[in-house]
């Protein structure tokens, strides 16, 4: 082939990127693929000269020298190598990475950035080609080092002293340490008693209810059954009246579009996602999917972020749709600007959709269920985001005898605003809308019914998923591209454990956590590991990595040698399950292994059976009557079936439940209306579909 007509070689991390930019550039370029990072630090040796400015010695990661091989013949036979790898620290790493291997000068104009993958995005990016940025390699090389050293320095030592299996990290230890934390703070706590005086009052039309206040204010507690009932029966039969009415506006503002963090929070209480399905599916959205009638598309830009920044074109994008579609009164007058976080990079937009005009209804139909969801919440926020605030009518009823008082506190929503089209979710409960009495002052109103009801104040909330990435990020702890993966290394590793949505330290977390805490200190320390974060975050602007690890490494040298000498060996012995080896007999053992907790055989290894651990629900098989456990498909989907499987071949997509159905008999499954916050078993009859209205929380009902 001729020069002239040679094709440009572009190389990006995933096939399905890769696919998806071809379409968009034409014949004129070849996309490869390199799967990620193609070289690293060898796990069989720190890979860090520490005796010489601590320089990593780079291997080629195993199974990635085919695909060298290729994309080395093609760029041989390629006019131009351009580089777009992810447009983050780890991106820049890869395309440094990929320069050194196929001799191209990283100074060069060899690297675009895709932060979103749309034919005019891909097209624009390409007419602006730049130097690889070396500050952005040298934070990420700064922290591939300073990782590789506490790891590969203190997970040998966990080893020795505790199990195989276990590691420690720069931040999965600080991770695991907050949830241990938690957990005591949790166990110290001791609950305050303190009870509630409640009445409903009516004026004859109509009736509402009021807490009292004792002496006016409502931080003064009442501490006992005998005080409450002395209260309850000295307030009853007094003559009261309306003493105060007053009325207010309160605005709820729309609430800024995703950044990385508050995406995998969102995710966490409305869909019910772990962090790491999140930003899987993230992905996909943001590689291209295959739209019927458009060919293959990213629906989303870049999902790596931490900032709320949105470009002009999008700004003017959503406006235009909400000027089209919404009344006038939905469009502030100027676009809706958010002050992104303290120390937020500030590198790329925030989330959002890539086309305000391509409808969640519109592609759903090329969707799975779980990317329509995703997307939907994504789109919904962004567009949300540019409206103006919702408005809420409040009203304050006093009620008194003219010394003791009771409050009723209520509000209506006036204007929907924002919320038209989203609600952010809650990790408590918010307040609610509620009829408000009309009354006015100086109207006789008669008590009908006075209740006193006991509380006690509760511990601090367990860890979530979303709760735990809010509080990392607040700290400093981590970066957008880590709260995943950590949390799913302290799960694997298992230090911590899932409870429903909570997250629990386990007798090995709390252990390692208390050994790490006593023999190293800074490593497990919130404040220094945010600092060391911040010192990291300034080799991006120039700083020496090499001084930063320097300053590290030394005092950590010291605890190492304090720590192998003075920590004693821990037996931690295999916690026992209660489930039958059905090869020898005995009872089986929780144990840990590279895809999580599963079951062994303690006669190891003289008996080697194992065993997957499988959840069940509180329903029975409506074939068999044997349990029901909770299953996934292939692609993560949560189904129901028959614990007898393959002997009974039962399974739903809903959750079964024992009730059966009171117009025909047949078995019911349960399902929730999160709009409505309502739980309803329905009969699975077609021909019937009788259903019944449950009071149940939407956590009880399983994804």
């Amino acid at each position: 082939m001729a020069a002239s007509q040679k094709q440009k070689l572009v190389i990006v991390e995933s096939p399905a990127k890769a696919k998806t930019i071809g379409k968009f550039l034409g014949r004129g370029y070849k996309v490869e693929a390199c799967n990620g990072h193609v070289r690293d630090l060898p796990k069989s040796t720190i890979g860090v000269d520490v005796a010489h400015g601590f320089e990593p010695k780079y291997i080629t990661i195993r199974g990635r020298g085919e695909i060298l091989e290729r994309i080395r013949k093609e760029a041989k036979n390629a006019s131009k190598v351009i580089l777009a790898t992810d447009p983050d620290r780890e991106g820049e790493a890869i395309s440094w990475h990929l320069a050194s291997i196929l001799h191209i000068d990283p100074l060069s104009p060899c690297r675009v950035e895709f932060h979103e993958i749309t034919a005019n995005a891909i097209k624009n990016a390409m007419k602006s080609p730049r130097p690889i940025d070396l500050k952005l390699v040298d934070a990420q090389q700064a922290r591939r080092v300073l990782d590789r050293l506490v790891g590969y320095k203190i997970s040998p030592l966990l080893w020795a002293k505790v199990r195989k299996g276990l590691s420690a990290g720069r931040v999965q230890s600080v991770a695991t340490r907050m949830i241990v934390d938690r957990e005591n703070e949790i166990d110290a706590f001791v609950p305050q008693e303190y009870w509630t005086v409640t009445a409903d009052f009516t004026d004859g039309k109509q009736k509402f209810s009021a807490k009292y206040v004792m002496g006016g204010d409502e931080k003064t507690a009442i501490t006992s059954e005998k005080e409450a009932t002395a209260i309850k029966d000295r307030l009853k039969g007094l003559n009261y009246s309306v003493s105060a009415v007053r009325f207010a506006e309160r605005k709820k503002n729309p609430q800024p579009p995703f950044t990385t963090s508050v995406l995998q929070q969102e995710a966490v209480r409305k869909l019910s996602f772990t962090t790491k399905k999140t930003m899987q599916i993230a992905q996909v959205l943001y590689e291209g999917v295959d739209v019927e009638g458009e060919g293959t598309v990213g629906l989303i830009s870049y999902i790596r972020t931490d900032s709320t920044r949105l470009s002009e074109e999008a700004l003017a994008a959503a406006r235009e749709f909400i000027a089209q579609n919404y009344a006038p009164e939905y469009l502030p007058e100027t676009a809706n600007i958010y002050k992104g976080r303290k120390n937020a990079q500030d590198a790329h937009e925030a989330i959002r959709p890539t086309d305000v005009n391509r409808l969640p209804e519109n592609v759903k139909g090329s969707l799975t269920r779980d990317q329509y969801r995703l997307y939907k919440l994504i789109y919904d926020r962004f567009l949300a985001s540019q409206m103006t605030p919702a408005v809420f009518e409040t009203m304050t009823v006093e009620v008194s005898d003219g010394d003791d008082v009771f409050r009723f506190g209520g509000m209506k929503k006036k204007f929907p605003g924002c919320t038209v089209i989203y609600e952010e979710g809650q990790d408590e409960p918010s307040e609610k809308e509620t009829l408000l009495p009309e009354v006015q002052m100086g109207d006789k109103v008669t008590l009908k019914d006075i209740d006193a009801d006991q509380h006690f104040t509760q511990p601090p909330a367990r860890y979530t998923e979303a709760s735990l990435v809010r509080a990392m990020e607040e700290l400093g702890i981590g970066r957008p591209s880590t709260y995943a993966p950590t949390i799913s290394t302290i799960l694997g590793r298992g230090y911590v454990e899932r409870e429903n949505k909570a997250l629990v330290p386990t007798e090995l977390g709390e252990l390692v956590t208390d050994m790490m805490t006593e023999n190293f200190s800074s490593i497990v320390d919130v404040k220094f590991t945010a600092d060391m974060e911040n010192d990291l975050d300034t080799v991006e602007e120039g700083k020496d990595w090499h001084e930063i690890i320097g300053r590290f490494y030394d005092p950590f040298m010291v605890q190492m040698a304090q720590a192998e000498s003075t920590i004693e060996k821990v037996e931690v012995k295999d916690e026992v399950s209660n489930v039958v080896c059905d090869k020898c007999g005995a009872m089986m053992v929780y144990k840990m292994g590279r895809f999580g907790r599963f079951l062994a055989c303690p006669n190891f290894p003289a008996c080697r059976n194992t065993m997957p651990i499988l959840k069940t629900i509180d329903a029975h098989c409506p074939k068999c009557g044997s349990e029901i456990v909770v299953r996934n498909t292939k692609r993560g989907r949560v189904f129901y079936g028959c614990g007898k499987y393959p002997e009974c071949d039962y399974t739903s997509w809903d959750m079964p439940v024992d009730d059966r159905c009171e117009q025909c008999g047949s078995p019911m499954v349960a399902k929730f209306d999160r709009k409505k916050d309502i739980t309803w078993h329905v009969c699975t009859n077609e021909t019937c579909k009788h259903r019944v209205e449950i009071e149940t929380k939407a956590t009880e009902i399983e994804e």
